[in-house]
């Protein structure tokens, strides 16, 4: 039963797509558990540039079967355009796409509630893409799933149900005719992929074949675990794995996601955040703007407290540190190691105690020398082979993967941080 995961362990926008491209050439099955167009997979592939939203990163090789499983959610006529764009690339995805028929659908009324609610003084960073709302009806036992697109009756049954709860939240009451109609054609262009995932996926279990779930978001993002209210609505550590998939199993190999700096986008603590220069020349020289909304990131110093955290309730097994090389040329670099005043193991639940935290940082010296073009780890400065020892053995997770560029090829592959 070989089975791993790639899980971002911060606010999301790690270079989990980047990771998840170059292992799931060798995967039988690469699956998306949670979440859904509000992730953005950044992936450089021969072809060029392509951003995937709601597709598994495997839907690039060709001989990999990429799920959307029962945890997603999924808005028909973003999922269509996006197929649509992978086509093009020749990457024909009729016998390599299976969506779950227990797949929540995103209609057009969670897009004006998710946008209604961002403009109020109850927003947390949402990027609008009809997410939160969407599963608020699932667990409200209301909303529209996959299977439904399916049959007129169905759809039409489940419209009327969600509008009946949700029309009193919006100022102009939703056509639920039009939602119908264009529903229903989404559906039936959908239908050769919608299928029972988790009989699918149990039975290539049974098979022993080879099976890479992904992760969208990050571990500080998770709807329980995660910097709640500033959350997403999705369970994003390994934790989601089993009911996002419909399988009870427990990844052999969990990668564990982070950039060596940290950044956040939207609203919400983020104890390392720097205001100054130093977090501007971040995100200039990293290009941290959001690959789904444009909208630039919160830029900081790496926060180990935290990742140390997240990595034992994710059950990480190794780290893949990815965009070392932004930080060449930054002279001393602040490495996050604790909270003044904070003596817990874990972080604290109550959002405005976290708010409230101020880093206790251990200085370490950096290097000026371009790494991008770099292709071993031993080819790397000492003081950078110094940084990811000194984060694994904080951590007490071995450095894995280390990653120097968005290139397929700037990966490192190692059994931890190279000494000496």
């Amino acid at each position: 039963m070989p089975t791993s995961a790639i899980l971002g362990l911060q606010w999301g926008d790690e270079g989990k797509g980047k990771l998840v491209d170059s292992l799931s050439a060798q995967q039988d099955f690469c699956v998306r558990f949670q979440g859904g167009g509000n992730a953005g997979h950044t992936v450089y592939p021969p072809g060029g540039k392509i951003v995937l939203h709601h597709l598994p990163t495997g839907v690039l090789h060709g001989n990999c079967v990429n799920v959307m499983a029962q945890g997603m959610v999924a808005d028909p006529l973003k999922l269509l355009d996006e197929i649509a764009e992978v086509e093009k690339r020749g990457l024909k995805l009729a016998s390599r796409l299976k969506i779950s028929d227990r797949c929540a659908v995103t209609t057009p009324m969670h897009l004006t509630l998710d946008a209604g609610r961002e403009e109020g003084e109850t927003r947390v960073g949402s990027t609008k893409r009809g997410i939160g709302p969407t599963y608020a009806d699932r667990y409200d036992r209301i909303g529209v799933r996959m299977a439904d697109l399916l049959d007129d009756a169905a759809l039409k049954d489940a419209l009327e149900r969600a509008v009946s709860v949700r029309a009193c939240q919006m100022t102009a009451q939703p056509d639920i005719k039009a939602m119908h109609a264009t529903l229903r054609a989404a559906g039936e262009k959908l239908r050769p992929y919608i299928c029972d995932t988790a009989l699918l996926l149990a039975e290539a279990l049974r098979e022993d074949q080879r099976i890479l779930f992904e992760g969208a978001q990050g571990a500080m993002l998770d709807v329980i675990q995660g910097t709640y209210p500033f959350v997403t609505s999705s369970h994003t550590t390994a934790a989601g794995i089993a009911a996002g998939s419909g399988l009870l199993l427990a990844p052999q190999d969990v990668i564990g996601v982070s950039k060596a700096y940290c950044t956040r986008v939207g609203d919400g603590p983020f104890p390392t955040e720097l205001k100054d220069v130093r977090g501007e020349q971040l995100r200039q020289k990293g290009g941290e703007f959001g690959a789904t909304t444009g909208r630039p990131r919160r830029c900081g110093w790496i926060d180990l407290f935290a990742l140390r955290y997240v990595c034992r309730i994710s059950g990480v097994t190794r780290l893949a540190i990815t965009k070392l090389d932004v930080l060449s040329g930054f002279g001393e670099l602040q490495v996050g190691v604790g909270y003044e005043g904070w003596q817990q193991p874990g972080l604290p639940a109550d959002i405005g105690r976290f708010a409230a935290l101020k880093p206790v940082y251990k200085s370490v010296p950096g290097w000026d020398e371009d790494i991008s073009k770099l292709r071993s780890l031993n080819e790397l400065p000492a003081n950078a082979r110094a940084l990811l020892r000194f984060i694994e053995d904080f951590v007490e997770v071995p450095v894995g993967i280390v990653s120097v560029g968005p290139e397929r090829e700037a990966s490192f592959f190692s059994e931890g941080a190279p000494k000496g």
